[in-house]
């Protein structure tokens, strides 16, 4: 869906440029978080905006690149559920990769005023049994 994009193309760019406004624009006011990172869920923009803030500061002149792969996008009417593999790629100011991680993501998003909404995003990862750790690369 073409219009579904533009969630893509502004959550790649937003973070890359660690721009909160609009990073929060492709959120809906009452989104629900269900993040793998720190705390058990996020109850509406403001609390989410306020992680993000967090995140963005926490990269000093580094910078995340952000890269989607196998994404699946279902669509009925106002509403789509996406999923996909995203990629966050920490990188030097110089443009060096210095570490990366990948998650499952899962968004459903809702048509409103005729613009796409993420209400509700979940991130994971598998745990291995033998360590209990979260696997961050397929």
């Amino acid at each position: 869906m073409p219009d579904l994009q533009s969630l893509f193309d502004t959550y790649k760019t937003a973070i890359f440029q660690k721009d909160l406004p609009a990073f929060c624009s492709i959120f809906d006011d009452n989104v629900r978080i269900f993040d793998m990172w720190q705390q058990w869920s996020y109850e509406g923009l403001p609390t989410w905006r306020k992680m993000a803030e967090g995140w963005f500061s926490s990269l000093g002149a580094d910078q995340d690149v952000v890269t989607f792969d196998d994404v699946q996008i279902q669509a009925a009417g106002e509403l789509a559920v996406v999923t996909a593999i995203v990629r966050f790629a920490a990188v030097s100011a110089e443009g060096k990769e210095l570490k990366h991680l990948e998650e499952r993501l899962t968004w459903v998003a809702q048509k409103k005023a005729a613009v796409w909404k993420i209400i509700h995003q979940h991130t994971s990862g598998p745990i291995d049994f033998q360590s209990m750790k979260v696997i961050l690369a397929r």
